[in-house]
């Protein structure tokens, strides 16, 4: 007859050998991820880590601010070829703890923390002031770093922003909003990314409609790099910090005294164009808004020609 101790030895050597098998899947989809998606571009030391970054063109600076759970290849896919072609120096980098880029932990997810890591390494590179360009929650990083390092930002160019608190995550990223930091890092090392894998199609679609995804995304746009262990921790940490930052900062945008404008695709399925874009361009003094019919959330890959003109308007304005 079976004693309770010993089925609940099995199911503790069940439970282990499943974590050990989820695990070892992890490492390998991971290190195909890492190859598929090396690094290419330079690394700057900032205080707690380090800013992986590329850079095209020659002329005035346009800096790119990428969104969750991406990397700096939303830029360098179709929008910063396209900027480079019109005069400017075009740096895309990977937000810190993204992509190739190193953060110390999940305090330096915090808005004002990511903020200040940028504007070291800008220092670092002589790249103030510059015109700033932030996608989805780049677009929240660009706004604290105008609020906090005025100095480093020439301009703002926003596209599809998080500008405002919302009360709920984006369904599609509902799995990222794990709130403790050992249950991130189980889910990290086992379940996360095997799911990633399994769904990421679905994903994709969910983040790019109405627009289909490229089908080179994973590779050309770096989409694999989300991927990893690192890649879920990164945007579950970035999503929980944005979600307690943003309440305070979000009043504070009224005060920035620097030009700018947003661009929102009318058909967005990720943030609203509505409350994350009218209402901010209304609060924010001088700001405006434009919009895109039929088009969705990745803006900087599905509407690059656009979404260069937008941010060319506004960098030429800025002097």
């Amino acid at each position: 007859m079976t004693t309770p101790l010993a089925v609940l030895l099995a199911l503790a050597l069940a439970a282990v050998v499943t974590a050990a098998v989820l695990n070892r899947a992890t490492r390998r989809i991971a290190t195909e991820a890492e190859r598929l998606v090396p690094r290419t571009g330079r690394v700057t030391p900032v205080a707690g880590g380090e800013i992986h970054w590329r850079a095209e063109g020659e002329g005035p600076t346009i800096l790119c601010i990428h969104g969750l759970a991406g990397n700096l290849r939303d830029f360098t896919y179709a929008l910063a070829p396209r900027l480079a072609a019109e005069g400017f120096r075009v740096v895309s980098l990977d937000r810190p703890g993204c992509g190739w880029s190193e953060r110390p932990g999940e305090e330096a997810a915090r808005l004002p923390r990511q903020a200040a890591m940028i504007a070291e390494f800008m220092e670092a590179e002589g790249l103030s002031p510059a015109v700033v360009v932030g996608h989805s929650l780049g677009g929240a990083v660009a706004l604290t770093l105008a609020l906090e390092h005025p100095e480093r930002v020439a301009a703002l160019a926003l596209v599809a922003p998080l500008t405002a608190p919302m009360p709920d995550a984006p369904t599609v990223f509902k799995g990222l909003e794990v709130r403790t930091r050992r249950l991130r890092e189980i889910l990290a090392q086992t379940l996360a990314v095997p799911i990633a894998k399994r769904t990421g199609q679905a994903t994709l679609r969910a983040v790019f409609a109405p627009e289909p995804p490229p089908e080179d995304f994973l590779v050309r746009g770096g989409g694999a790099l989300a991927l990893r262990p690192k890649g879920f921790r990164c945007a579950s940490e970035d999503l929980v910090a944005a979600g307690e930052g943003l309440p305070a900062l979000a009043p504070r945008w009224a005060t920035l005294n620097v030009p700018g404008g947003i661009l929102y695709g009318e058909a967005d399925a990720i943030l609203d164009p509505e409350s994350q874009g009218r209402a901010a361009a209304e609060r924010i003094p001088g700001f405006t808004l434009e919009t895109l019919p039929e088009r969705g959330h990745m803006l900087p890959i599905t509407a690059p020609e656009e979404t260069a003109a937008f941010v060319a308007r506004l960098a030429r304005a800025a002097g």
